[in-house]
This record gives C-alpha cells, sequence and structure tokens, in this order.
C-alpha cells in the first residue's frame, strides 16, 4: 500500500465521519475533499471539471429543474386528482402504484437513475395532494428503483448479461451468462423489495425532511399563474423527455441531452422564468455528486480498488464453500460500492470472481449474480449511482438518515441472497 493508498482511504473516512456529523452542508464537504485528492495528487484537477460536466451531473439538475417546471402546471393537481378517485382517497393505493411504476421502469432501462429521475416528480405529486411529507416516499421508491434494476429479463439484465457472458468467454469458461441467470437468482426480491418498500419502509422514514427540500420551498415562495400555452408546453415536454429516456438508445441522444434539452424548453416556452430555472439548480447535490465521483475516480487511480481486489483474492484463498465464496462476493463489492460507482464495481470484481471460480473450480454465475446484486443494493451513500444524491434532494435526507433507514433492509438483503443463489446457483 502506498502513500496515496493511505491517503485516499484517510480522506474518505474523513468524508463519511463529516457527513455523519452534518456540521457542513453535503456539498461543502465532498467539494472540500475532492480539493484535497488534486493537492495531494490522487487525482487531477481534470476530474473534478469532468465530474462537473459529467452527464450524471447534468441529467440530475436538469431532472431536478424539470420536476419543478412541471409542478408550475396544472397537470400535477390533475394527475393526483384522477389518482385519488381511481384509488377511492387512499393514499397507501396510490403510493404502491407509484411503487409498480418504478419497478416496471427500472426493469426496462438500463440505468435505475433514469428510473427515478422519471418517477419521482410523481411521487411528489401524490404526496402533496394527500398532504404526506415527502421524506416519507422518496427513499423507499429509490431503493426500488435501484434493488429491482437488471432482475427481470429485460433492459439493464440482458445489457449486463452480456458483458458478464464476454467476461466468461475470455477466461474460458464453458458455461454461458444470460439473463435468465439474473432472474433465477434474483426474482424472489422483486416481492421482498416492494412488500418492504410498502410495509416497513413508511415506518423508518422521517416525518419531515433533515435538510430543506429545495424544490418544495421554492414551490410554497412561488405562485406565478402560468399561460394556457406555458402550462400544456410544460407537461408535453415533460412527457417528451420521458419517452427520451426511455428510447434514447433508438433515437441516438443521450439521456443528459434529452433532459438538458427539455430544461431549455421549458424556459423557452415560459414554463419557467429563467430566474426560476436557476433557483431549482441543486447546486449542494451537485457538488455532493461531483466530490463522491472525484473519490471513486482516485481510488481507482491510485490503485486502491485494485489492492483491495487482490485482498479478496487471498482472502478467498482456497474456499470450496459455497456460502463462503457467495458471501464475500456480496458483501465486499455491497461495501465497496457505497464509495464507488456501482458499475464501475460490478467490471471490477466480476474479473476477480472469475480467477477466483477458475482456481477453485467453481460455478462462476452466482458470484456474478451476486456482485450485481450487491452493487445494485448500495445505497446508504451517495457515491453508489447518481440516484442516490437526487433522492437525498427531493427527500431531504442527509447521510446519517440514509444509515438509520437503509441499514436493516441492507442486512435483510445480504443474508436473502447470499443463502438464495448458494441454494439455487450453487458454485461447487
Amino acid at each position: 500500500m502506498n502513500t496515496q493508498m493511505i491517503i485516499c482511504i484517510l480522506l474518505f473516512v474523513a468524508m463519511l465521519i463529516s457527513f455523519l456529523a452534518a456540521k457542513l452542508p453535503l456539498g461543502v464537504t465532498a467539494g472540500t475533499v475532492a480539493v484535497l485528492l488534486v493537492l495531494t495528487k490522487c487525482t487531477e484537477p481534470a476530474t473534478i471539471l469532468s465530474g462537473i460536466g459529467s452527464a450524471n451531473a447534468v441529467t440530475i439538475a436538469c431532472m431536478i429543474i424539470l420536476a419543478s417546471g412541471l409542478g408550475q402546471t396544472s397537470f400535477p393537481a390533475k394527475l393526483t386528482a384522477g389518482i385519488r378517485k381511481i384509488t377511492g382517497g387512499n393514499y397507501r393505493l396510490a403510493y404502491l402504484g407509484v411503487l409498480c411504476i418504478a419497478l416496471a421502469l427500472t426493469s426496462m432501462l438500463t440505468s435505475p437513475m433514469a428510473a427515478y429521475a422519471i418517477v419521482f416528480p410523481i411521487m411528489d405529486s401524490v404526496c402533496d395532494e394527500f398532504g404526506v411529507s415527502r421524506s416519507k416516499a422518496q427513499f423507499p421508491l429509490v431503493v426500488t428503483c435501484l434493488a429491482c434494476c437488471a432482475i427481470l429479463p429485460l433492459g439493464g439484465s440482458i445489457s449486463q448479461s452480456a458483458v458478464y457472458d464476454g467476461y466468461m468467454q475470455t477466461y474460458g469458461f464453458a458455461q454461458g451468462f444470460t439473463a435468465m441467470d439474473f432472474f433465477r437468482g434474483r426474482w424472489p426480491f422483486l416481492i421482498i423489495v416492494l412488500a418492504w418498500a410498502y410495509f416497513i419502509a413508511p415506518k423508518l422514514t422521517p416525518e419531515n425532511p433533515v435538510v430543506p427540500i429545495i424544490a418544495l420551498e421554492a414551490k410554497k415562495k412561488e405562485a406565478r399563474a402560468l399561460g394556457a400555452v406555458a402550462d400544456i408546453a410544460g407537461v408535453i415536454i415533460f412527457v417528451l423527455v420521458i419517452f427520451g429516456f426511455i428510447f434514447n438508445k433508438m433515437i441516438g441522444m443521450p439521456t443528459w441531452y434529452i433532459a438538458f434539452f427539455g430544461v431549455m424548453a421549458m424556459v423557452i416556452c415560459k414554463t419557467l422564468t429563467k430566474d426560476e430555472a436557476i433557483r431549482a439548480i441543486p447546486v449542494d447535490i451537485c457538488m455532493l455528486f461531483v466530490g463522491a465521483n472525484t473519490m471513486a475516480t482516485a481510488l481507482v487511480a491510485t490503485g486502491t480498488a485494485e489492492y483491495i481486489g487482490s485482498i479478496i483474492s487471498q482472502v478467498v484463498g482456497n474456499a470450496t464453500n459455497t456460502v463462503v465464496l457467495h458471501a464475500v462476493f456480496f458483501i465486499v463489492p455491497f461495501l465497496i460500492t457505497q464509495f464507488m460507482q456501482n458499475q464501475s464495481v460490478m467490471n471490477v470484481f466480476a474479473p476477480i470472481a472469475l480467477i477466483a471460480c477458475s482456481a477453485l473450480g467453481a460455478d462462476p454465475r452466482g458470484c456474478l449474480v451476486l456482485i450485481s446484486a450487491g452493487s445494485l443494493t448500495a445505497y446508504m451513500t451517495p457515491s453508489a449511482t447518481a440516484a442516490v444524491p437526487m433522492c437525498m434532494g427531493a427527500g431531504g435526507y442527509d447521510v446519517k438518515e440514509l444509515f438509520k433507514m437503509g441499514w436493516l433492509f441492507a442486512l435483510i438483503l445480504c443474508i436473502g441472497y447470499v443463502g438464495f443463489v448458494s441454494l439455487v446457483m450453487p458454485a461447487f
């Protein structure tokens, strides 16, 4: 372990302590850590700049601005009035309906962040209509988007299975890997996640936001009446952005560009004024993402991630117990993903699992399923995926609150996944 590795680890621990202490805004802490990583030569200044201009940062900012614009229109009131009528005024039924929409979208799309970006404004409208705090609903919603991603053999499951199948061919395994392997190893957790989000999570979430929800504060202050054209245009633009997210590969446009174009269109159509759009920019949340992204990049650049991987290979050693092997390849990616992007963790740990399984003569498919499951259910810090900082802004959470809400379910998922995958996809 070299000096830069030690510095990276110390700065990450310091960042986490600052998050938990909540004495400084999250964005200030993350931004300061990013600056220190550059000063200590753990990464380059360009890393911070690339984070600020990254596709995820732009998407986070633009979707929150678009949600603010949609909130200015008459659509949320009409939508929630319709939901109230369909559900007979039952908030719990409306809440379940939005969770099911999230599950469907995260199954079809390749990005849980894109799925969450689409559904969180709908959940906002439902909460506001029924007089329920947004803090009660946003965390279970983002966990549904993350934990149910790549389970059904659609969208993200198909693309990730192709990556794993390529790895297996490269490392000389006779077995292939398909999207049905994800489904076989994870299908019960569609039910478990939805049941947790519906029955248990509302009891764990705070009654009121821990930190102010910027969009909600702006909504309270602003009561500008929209003209008929601006009102209709705002709804059409938001719907077109949603369809753009779903069919972005077919139309050849990245999601950040679609969201950015939507913001510009809302300002042009006067759904939002220039000042309203600027005020809606979630600066603290965006800086939080930039700092987390810089930390993740530094961990890779300094070799810290690779070093951790080598330790894991040594720990696995000659273990020929399916449960032990599977536990390692769920728990470690789950922990590492708390401070690295989930897709990066999957791509780093898949080769490690294949090398270990090749040496042990084990079937690696269960390990690959668990690596994905562990990486996609890491939601207790803002580094795992851009959906988490977006949720923090939408629900008014800090990192301490994320941990309080999520630790028990994380333990349940760990035990459940390791036990079930070991049963249906044994390594030996």
